[in-house]
């Protein structure tokens, strides 16, 4: 066994969780699934698998196939239900950040055919038009000024061809990917949201928070958190409108320019916005959770020209970090 490759005891529970072939087992199932986290340990080129892992094309081949059928998502899912189990897993607090990939220069030969670069510059110009005309206080463009049909078959049109966008963007660390993630008090991922570099976090917060779940062994999953704490770029009107009516306590020190426009509108401003500091003090799980991520090369760097694969990276790494933090049921 490789350093970095899988236990038994590790391995006898993720291969529960992966798609047999169509005849039935694969034999080489754990060695592929090794060279997939070799892979993004080291942020190598597939051409470059070591040969005890085979061929590199049948791991690169049954990656993509596991990417794009939302394998290594399910098993991070079914890791935390693991962890829920045995009663390692709460809600109590979940913390909230981004962090940005930059993407080398191999990320950003996506190959586009015309009809589809078409519709994304089409996209794009919607979405600006859209921002343009949103309502300031939920900070969501996709849900404004738009009551007829016509409008809502644009805004599915606009978020289908999102997802098929590389997700690449400009900011001032150049052709970056940006990552918005949670994370609970033991720094282990909850949810990922890939968006273009350049992308704000305060619009991804409401996203973030939705994909949370955690299968319990009885009953319906769990998905919503005690409290979720974020540093003051996430302190808005519309995400505290959405914590209040998911009656989640908000752990978001207010911005001052925010506080002072509040104290000159008086009594018209509302209430001072307050927040747990000892609580805020743990919000430094998810920035620790972001440093264990980079831990694997593949991921401290954007490697990857589609972003099913670089988002099936981060969940193959979500789901290391959950099964190498459980103790003994």
């Amino acid at each position: 066994m490789a350093r970095g490759d899988l236990t038994d005891e590790e391995w006898s529970l993720i291969e529960p969780h992966l798609p047999l072939g169509e005849r039935g087992p694969i034999p080489d199932l754990r060695q592929q699934f090794n060279a997939v986290m070799w892979r993004f340990r080291t942020g190598s080129p597939w051409r470059d698998l070591p040969a005890e892992y085979g061929p590199w094309s049948t791991a690169y081949d049954r990656f993509r196939s596991w990417a794009l059928n939302g394998v290594f998502e399910h098993l991070m899912q079914a890791m935390i239900a693991e962890a829920a189990a045995r009663g390692q897993a709460d809600l109590d607090l979940v913390s909230v950040d981004s962090t940005t990939a930059r993407a080398h220069h191999h990320a950003a030969g996506m190959a586009l055919d015309g009809e589809l670069a078409a519709a994304l510059r089409e996209a794009a110009e919607r979405e600006r038009g859209y921002a343009k005309g949103a309502n300031a206080r939920d900070g969501d463009p996709g849900e404004h000024g738009h009551g007829d049909g016509d409008g809502r078959r644009r805004i599915r049109r606009r978020h289908r061809f999102r997802l098929k966008a590389p997700k690449l963007g400009r900011s001032r660390g150049g052709l970056t990917s940006k990552v918005h993630l949670s994370a609970d008090r033991r720094c282990r991922p909850l949810s990922f949201v890939l968006t273009a570099g350049q992308a704000g976090d305060s619009p991804q917060f409401r996203a973030v928070l939705e994909l949370i779940k955690i299968r319990l062994p009885v009953g319906r999953p769990r998905t919503r958190p005690g409290a979720v704490a974020a540093d003051k770029a996430y302190s808005s009107r519309g995400n505290r409108a959405y914590l209040r009516r998911r009656r989640i306590k908000a752990v978001i020190p207010e911005k001052a320019d925010q506080a002072a426009h509040r104290k000159k509108r008086g009594s018209r401003g509302g209430r001072p916005v307050g927040h747990d500091a000892e609580l805020y003090k743990q919000r430094n799980t998810v920035e620790r959770c972001v440093n264990r991520i980079k831990e694997w090369r593949g991921l401290t760097f954007r490697f990857d020209k589609t972003p099913d694969s670089y988002l099936a990276g981060l969940h193959l790494r979500g789901a290391v970090l959950w099964i190498r933090s459980l103790r003994p049921a």
